[in-house]
C-alpha cells in the first residue's frame, strides 16, 4: 500500500502538466480546423468568410462577411470561448486596411476584432495577420505559433519556436 502512496506521489505532478499541455495542443487544433472550416465555406459558397479573434475577450469565431448573406445561416457561423489559462495575440497583417472589426462588421462582432478573411477563391487576404500566437498565460515560453503557409493559401503551425520571437 505504502507503495502505490509514493508511485501516486511521484505520478500525479506529472500527469498534470501533461494535461495542461494537452489543453495548449487542442486549442491550436481547433483554432486550425477553424482556419480550414472558413476557406473550405468561402470555396463552396462562394463569398468571403471571416475568422475574427477577439484578444481582450479571448475569444473567436467564423462567419460570412457582412454584405454578402442578410445572415449567416443557422449553425454555420461559430464561436469559441479559449480555455482559462490560454491567452490569444494576433500579429500585424500585411495590409493595414479592414484589419480591425469595425471598420468590416456589420453585425455582433467584438468591435475590436482581428480578421482573417478566405477570398472566395480559398487565398488569404493580404489584410490577415501574419502571426498568431496562442499560449499558456502563466510561462510566456509555452506557446504554439500559427501563420500562412508560402503560398498563402492555408495557415498552419509553425513548429520552428523562431517564428514566435519575430
Amino acid at each position: 500500500m505504502a507503495l502505490l502512496v509514493v508511485i501516486a506521489a511521484i505520478v500525479t505532478p506529472q500527469m498534470s502538466q501533461f494535461f495542461r499541455g494537452r489543453t495548449l495542443e487542442n486549442e491550436a487544433r481547433r483554432f486550425m480546423t477553424l482556419t480550414r472550416y472558413g476557406q473550405n465555406r468561402a470555396v463552396s459558397e462562394g463569398i468571403p468568410m471571416l475568422v475574427w479573434i477577439d484578444e481582450q475577450g479571448r475569444r473567436y469565431g467564423l462567419e460570412a462577411q457582412p454584405g454578402f448573406l442578410d445572415q449567416d445561416e443557422d449553425g454555420k457561423a461559430v464561436e469559441y470561448e479559449l480555455a482559462d489559462e490560454l491567452e490569444i495575440e494576433v500579429g500585424t497583417a500585411i495590409s493595414m486596411y479592414g484589419v480591425t472589426g469595425t471598420q468590416v462588421m456589420g453585425r455582433n462582432l467584438p468591435a475590436n476584432a482581428r480578421l482573417i478573411r478566405f477570398e472566395p477563391d480559398g487565398f488569404i487576404s493580404d489584410q490577415s495577420p501574419e502571426l498568431i500566437l496562442i499560449r499558456r498565460t502563466a510561462t510566456a515560453s509555452d506557446l504554439v505559433a500559427i501563420g500562412p503557409g508560402r503560398n498563402w493559401q492555408h495557415y498552419e503551425v509553425y513548429t520552428n519556436q523562431i517564428y514566435a520571437l519575430r
